[in-house]
Parts: C-alpha cells; structure tokens; sequence
C-alpha cells in the first residue's frame, strides 16, 4: 500500500521523492537503529513518554523513512517515533525503505530538525559543519541546498570557534545564541570565560553584554592609546551594522576622518559580508 509522505523533504531533495513502489512496510523494531548522522543528540524523557502514550492509543500514523545497512535498518526520519515505539514494546515500526548514501542521510536528518526547529543552535551548527566536510561544500552551496540564509549558516557555524565551556553553556540553554555571538566580538580571547562567568552570575541580558564587551574591547585599546569616550551615535551605528553583518564591527572618528573596522573570520566570512553589503 503506498501513501504520501508529505512534500517537505521531498521540496529540497527530488532524488528521496516519493514513487509508485514506495510501500510502507512493517520492520521489525529490533532490526532498527538510529541514525548515525543524527544531528540531534539530546531527546526529552518526557516528550518521549508522551508520544509513546499517543502510540499506545492511536499507533503510529505517520511511517518512519529507513535505509537498509548490513545490519537491519537504519532510521533515517523518525527517531523520536521509533524510541517511543520502543518503550511502547511494539515489535514492528511502519517504515519506507530508501537508498541514501551517506551524505544524504545526513542532510535528510537535519533537514527534518530544522523543519522541526528541534536542534539547539550547537547542534544545528555542527550539522552544518558536519555536511560542509561530509560532501565537500562550502557554505554558499549549502545555503542553496536548505533554503537557508548563508548569513545564518555562517553566524551559526563561528559559535563553535567560542571556548568549549561557552558552547556547552549555549548547547544546555544556560546562554543563548545572542550570548554567543556577542562574545564574538571579545577582542581579547583571555578575558572570554572570564566575563562569561560574569554574565551567569549577573543574569545579563544580549544588549547588556553587547555594551560591556564594547567598554571591554576600548579599555583594552585605551591601554595603547588613551582615547575619548565614543560618541553615543556611533555606538548605535555600531549596533546596527553588527546585527546587520552578524560580525564584529568598530567605528573610529577622527577630526577630519573616520573608519569601519569589520572583522572576518575566514574567506568564505568575508565573502558573506560583501553580498550582504551589496
């Protein structure tokens, strides 16, 4: 019996589109496994128990997509479904058997989080990272590929270059992305677990964060150069090119001249921040 399986995944990946022969067949659950490629490493005890009870009393309506492995099958959409079938002691899973290579079964996966918006922004950003070295793509191809801006992609992606400790904070909620790319902007590396500690401790917000690493990076400057105290406008603009550019950015005013400071973190950054200045 063949049946829809809806058009998300199928929108951004023609060659896993639904056939003739696509039939939902009954796999046994202890020939399952998860994805390898999952980018989803965290899965709520509760959320799992509810969707079991769902199970329990409704069964599973939508099937699981699969690709067959030396061992069983591997889950490629679906692994809520199938951990809840799994506590629910059913003993066969509704699933559609695909042909994936490796690098597809990646992307289907995430595809299906970001979808979901199930993925926290660690996670989401080593999927990126993980596809980027997987198929051999830069972050341009990418944003084609998921429909997604290459600017998210990139700002995504430069949280993982933040101290380990700071990426686990993001990754459990403790900060938030704003955090993280605020942080970015530490001039000084030494100082970021420093004033990490400061945030949690203080319970500061993004803004507040923005404007301390602002007075931070100019005391430090100060040490070289002493320097008057930066113009109110300028700070703003200062703001607004940052949330703009997802990027450091510094504005110095002389008597008879000024300068933009943007800063860039690799070629594929730089090349970002030109196409978003066009």
């Amino acid at each position: 019996m063949a049946r829809g399986l809806g058009k998300g995944i199928n929108a951004f990946f023609p060659d896993v589109e639904e056939k003739d022969d696509d039939v939902i067949q009954e796999v046994p659950i202890n020939e399952c496994r998860p994805n390898p490629y999952q980018p989803r490493k965290t899965f709520h005890a509760d959320a799992i128990e509810e969707l079991k009870d769902s199970i329990l009393e409704y069964g599973i309506i939508q099937p699981l997509i699969v690709r067959k492995s030396i061992k069983g099958y591997e889950v490629v959409v679906g692994e809520r479904r199938f951990r809840a079938a799994k506590e629910a002691g059913l003993e066969n899973v509704p699933a559609v058997v695909k042909e994936l290579t490796d690098g597809k079964m990646m992307e289907v996966a995430l595809l299906e989080n970001l979808q979901r918006e199930d993925l926290t922004p660690i996670e989401e950003a080593h999927a990126y990272q993980n596809l980027m070295n997987e198929l051999e793509i830069t972050q341009d191809e990418l944003s084609r590929r998921l429909g997604k801006s290459r600017s998210h992609i990139a700002n995504i992606v430069r949280l993982l270059s933040l101290p380990d400790q700071v990426v686990a904070y993001i990754n459990n909620g403790e900060l938030t992305m704003g955090h993280g790319r605020a942080l970015l902007g530490i001039k000084d590396k030494q100082k970021v677990l420093p004033f990490v500690d400061k945030i949690r401790k203080e319970k500061m917000n993004v803004r507040q964060v923005e404007q301390q690493i602002l007075d931070l990076n100019e005391k430090n400057s100060k040490k070289k150069k002493e320097k008057p105290k930066k113009d109110i406008f300028l700070q703003e603009r200062e703001t607004i090119l940052r949330d703009r550019l997802g990027t450091a950015v510094t504005i110095n005013q002389g008597k008879r001249k000024g300068k933009i400071e943007i800063e860039f973190y690799s070629n594929d950054d730089l090349q970002r921040i030109l196409e978003t200045l066009d």
